[in-house]
C-alpha cells in the first residue's frame, strides 16, 4: 500500500492531506504552525497523522510541499547578503528600476521605496558589452572581474549575483564569471540571470536573480534541516516542493532556484480550485481562498488557473511564471479597530498564530473576524473536530471594545466587522473579473481556505456568482492542489521581431532546441519520456508596446501559416481584453516551450446520488446572527452527508477543518463528489 502527503504551510496552520491510492481515501489533519521553524510544525504533524492513523512511514511514497520560507524571508527582509556583477555603467539598475511613481494626487509624496536586495556598495561593474543579438562588442575584463569578485568576497558576502546586459542573448560572458568565482575557492552560491529570467528587460531580470541570491543561503538551509529530520525518524518519501506556477520540482531544484517558490501556497489552492470546480461541471470559476492571515483571490477559464509572467511580493515586482493571485490583508485573524476618524477599520494587521483571535485562548485581546463570526452563531465553540475549544467570553470582550467605540450592541458590532471584511474581500473578486472584463455573473465560486466557507455564500451574494462550490476537504484544499500538480518547468528565448519579418524555419529551429532542453530538465528530474508534455506559447504584442500576451502556438505550423494565425488570434485577444485593436505591426517578444511530467493524479470517488433528506446529518440546532437578527439554524456535521442531501438555510456545517455557512434564502446540495453547491433558494438571483 502507498500514499501521498501534501503539505501547506500557512500563517496560521499547516494543512495535511494524506491520499490512500489504492482506496482513494483522504485523511486530513491541521496543526498549528510554527512561523520561527515550518519544519517544526511539518514534522509535529507528520508525527500525529502517523500516530492516528498507524500507517507506516515507509508506506508514504511521496510528500509535496508548499512552503512561504522563501516569501517570509524577502517580507521580513532577513535574506543573505547579496553581491551584484553588472555590466559597467549599469551599477544604479536595482535603484532606477522603472522611474514610476505612484499617482495621481502627489502619491508619490506617500511613496514607500524599497531598498534594493544588493547593496550598491556591494556592487560592481564589469568592462565588458553585449548587443541585443548577443554580439560581443566589448570582451570581458577578467582582470577587473577578479578584482572585482574579490572584493565581493572579502566583504563578507553570502551569495552573489551576475546579471549582465543582454545575456539573455548570449550568456557565455555570465558563465565565464561564474568559473571566475568558483576559481575563489570559497562555496559562495552564484545565481545568473540567463539561468533564472533568460529574457530582456534588465530590471526585472536582476531583480528576481538578486531575489534568488538573496533567499537562496536560508532556503537551502531549511530544505537540507528538513530532510534531516525526516530521516531522523525513518521517513524517506520522494520529496517535491511546489512552484509558484502549481508545478512540482525536486528539492535540488528549489534549493538552485528558490525564486520560483515565492507563490508556492496560493499555487496549490488555485490548481485544487481548478480541479474541484471542474469535476462539479463549472470549468469557469473564482478562487476565493481565505485563511487565517489573507485571502487569496484567483480566476479559472476552462478548467484552467491564469498563469501570470510576473506578480508581485511586497514592493517588488516578480518576473516569474506564477498563478494569478491578488491577495488582500484579509483573513480570520484580521484586527478590528475604530481609529481616530470614528470608522471601523478591519486589517490588514493579523493576530496570525501567535497570540491568535481573542477566542482561542493564547492570549490574543484584540478583536479579529473569527471572535465575530463565534458571537454570531456562525462558528462552533468547537474546532478541529472537537479538539480546540473557543473562548466566547474573550470574544465578547475583545469585540466590545468595538462595540463601545461605535456605540452599538455586541452582535451589531460583531456584523459590522463582517461586513467590512466582505466588502474588502469583494473588492478583491472584482480585480480578477470585472478589471479583466468578465462578469463575476458567468462564473461559480470555489470558497475554500480555513475561513473561505464561512464566507463564501456572503461573497456569492455580493457579486451573484453562483454556485458558491465548498470542496469536501475545503480547510486543506491547498495541499489537494499539491497531490494534483505536475512536475514543471519553462525554457524561453527573448527573439523581438516584426511578425510580417520572421523566417519561420527559424522559429520552428528555436522552438525544437527549447523543446529539448524541457525535456533534458524533466529526465534530470526522474520522469520519463512516456510522462513528458510540452507546450509552446509566443509572447506577442503590437510595435514597440510595454506590454505583451502569452498565446500557445503550433511550432510546426510557424512555417505554413501559423504566423498569420498567431497575428490574427492577438488581435482578438487584445479587443477582448481592451475593447479595440489596432492597425499596426505585430511583432513577438520571447518564445517559450513549457515542459510537464504527468505524475499519478488524485481521483476522488464519484458517488451515487441519495434522496434530499439531510436530517440523518443533524447533530444540533442553535439561533445564529443573520440581517440584524437571530434565527434558528440546523447544524450539519459534513460526515454525515451523502450525494444528493439537501440542507435549506440558514445552516451551519461543521467538519474538522472548516465551517459552512448557508443563509437565509439559500440552498446547499451535495454532490456526487460530495462537494456543497449553494444556490439561491428557487433559482439564481
Amino acid at each position: 500500500m502507498s500514499s501521498r502527503l501534501g503539505v501547506d504551510v500557512g500563517g496560521t496552520f499547516t494543512d495535511f492531506l494524506l491520499f490512500n491510492e489504492q482506496n482513494s481515501q483522504l485523511r486530513l489533519l491541521k496543526t498549528p504552525s510554527t512561523p520561527q521553524d515550518q519544519s517544526i510544525g511539518i514534522m509535529n504533524g507528520i508525527s500525529q497523522l502517523i500516530a492516528e492513523t498507524g500507517i507506516s512511514p515507509s508506506e508514504i511514497t511521496a510528500l509535496l510541499h508548499g512552503t512561504t520560507v522563501s516569501t517570509n524571508i524577502v517580507l521580513e527582509e532577513k535574506g543573505a547578503k547579496v553581491g551584484l556583477l553588472v555590466t559597467k555603467d549599469f551599477e544604479q539598475v536595482l535603484h532606477l528600476a522603472r522611474s514610476q511613481t505612484p499617482g495621481p494626487l502627489a502619491g508619490w509624496m506617500i511613496m514607500e521605496k524599497p531598498d534594493p536586495l544588493a547593496d550598491l556598495e556591494l556592487t560592481r561593474g564589469i568592462p565588458e558589452r553585449l548587443n541585443a543579438h548577443g554580439e560581443v562588442l566589448s570582451p570581458l575584463d577578467e582582470v577587473a572581474a577578479r578584482r572585482a569578485v574579490r572584493e565581493l568576497v572579502d566583504a563578507g558576502v553570502e551569495s552573489i549575483t551576475v546579471s549582465l546586459l543582454h545575456s539573455y542573448a548570449n550568456p557565455d560572458h555570465e558563465r565565464r564569471l561564474r568559473t571566475i568565482i568558483e576559481e575563489t575557492g570559497t562555496d559562495i552560491p552564484i545565481s545568473l540571470s540567463s539561468d533564472i529570467l533568460p529574457e530582456f528587460r534588465e530590471y526585472e531580470r536582476t531583480l528576481v536573480t538578486v531575489m534568488n541570491a538573496y533567499v537562496g543561503p536560508s532556503m537551502r538551509r531549511y530544505l537540507a534541516n528538513f530532510e534531516e529530520k525526516l530521516k531522523s525518524i525513518q521517513f524517506s518519501p520522494h520529496v517535491n516542493i511546489v512552484r509558484s506556477d502549481g508545478g512540482l520540482m525536486s528539492v535540488k531544484r528549489a534549493s538552485e532556484s528558490p525564486v520560483h517558490t515565492m507563490m508556492s501556497g496560493p499555487a496549490g489552492g488555485v490548481s485544487g480550485a481548478a480541479f474541484v470546480a471542474t469535476l462539479a461541471g463549472h470549468e469557469n470559476a473564482l478562487g476565493f481562498d481565505m485563511g487565517g492571515t489573507s485571502t487569496d483571490v484567483s480566476l479559472i477559464q476552462n478548467g484552467e488557473p491564469l498563469i501570470s509572467r510576473e506578480t508581485s511580493l511586497g514592493y517588488y515586482p516578480i518576473k516569474v511564471p506564477s498563478v494569478e493571485v491578488h491577495s488582500v490583508g484579509a483573513g480570520g485573524g484580521s484586527i478590528a479597530h475604530v481609529p481616530m476618524t470614528g470608522a471601523l477599520r478591519v486589517g490588514p494587521e493579523s493576530a496570525g498564530a501567535a497570540p491568535g483571535p481573542a477566542c482561542y485562548g493564547k492570549g490574543g485581546e484584540q478583536p479579529t473576524v473569527t471572535d465575530a463570526n463565534l458571537l454570531l452563531g456562525r462558528l462552533p465553540p468547537r474546532l478541529l473536530d472537537g479538539h480546540m475549544d473557543l473562548d466566547v467570553k474573550a470574544a465578547e470582550e475583545a469585540v466590545g471594545k468595538v462595540a463601545r467605540a461605535l456605540g452599538l450592541d455586541l452582535h451589531q458590532a460583531a456584523q459590522g466587522i463582517l461586513d467590512i471584511v466582505n466588502e474588502n474581500m469583494f473588492g478583491a473578486l472584482r480585480l480578477v473579473s470585472v478589471q479583466k472584463g468578465l462578469d463575476p455573473r458567468d462564473f461559480a465560486l470555489v470558497a475554500f481556505g480555513g475561513a473561505g466557507p464561512l464566507h463564501g455564500n456572503a461573497m456569492a451574494m455580493l457579486g451573484k456568482c453562483y454556485p458558491v462550490i465548498i470542496p469536501p476537504t475545503p480547510g486543506v484544499l491547498s495541499a489537494l492542489g499539491f497531490l494534483y500538480s505536475d512536475v514543471k518547468n519553462e525554457f524561453a528565448q527573448t527573439y523581438v521581431r516584426n511578425v510580417a519579418d520572421i523566417d519561420g524555419s527559424q522559429l520552428v529551429e528555436i522552438y525544437a532546441r527549447l523543446g529539448r532542453d524541457a525535456r533534458g530538465w524533466l529526465r534530470e528530474e526522474g520522469i520519463d519520456e512516456g510522462r513528458q508534455e510540452l507546450k509552446y506559447q509566443a509572447d506577442v504584442r503590437y510595435l514597440r508596446q510595454g506590454y505583451e500576451f502569452a498565446l500557445s502556438v503550433n511550432p510546426e505550423s510557424m512555417s505554413n501559416g501559423g504566423l498569420v494565425d498567431l497575428e490574427s488570434r492577438f488581435g482578438a485577444a487584445h479587443e477582448r481584453l481592451y475593447g479595440f485593436r489596432l492597425d499596426q505591426p505585430v511583432e513577438l517578444v520571447n518564445l517559450r516551450a513549457v515542459g510537464s511530467g504527468q505524475v499519478e493524479k488524485v481521483q476522488l470517488p464519484r458517488f451515487d446520488l441519495e434522496g434530499p433528506d439531510a436530517s440523518a446529518a443533524i447533530f444540533e440546532q442553535h439561533r445564529v446572527h443573520f440581517d440584524g437578527g437571530f434565527l434558528n439554524a440546523n447544524i450539519y456535521d459534513r460526515k454525515l452527508l451523502r450525494a444528493g442531501h439537501r440542507m435549506v438555510g440558514p445552516a451551519v456545517v461543521t467538519q474538522a477543518d472548516s465551517t459552512t455557512v448557508i443563509h437565509p434564502g439559500h440552498v446547499g446540495v451535495v454532490d456526487s463528489y460530495l462537494n456543497i453547491l449553494i444556490s439561491p433558494e428557487g433559482g439564481q438571483d
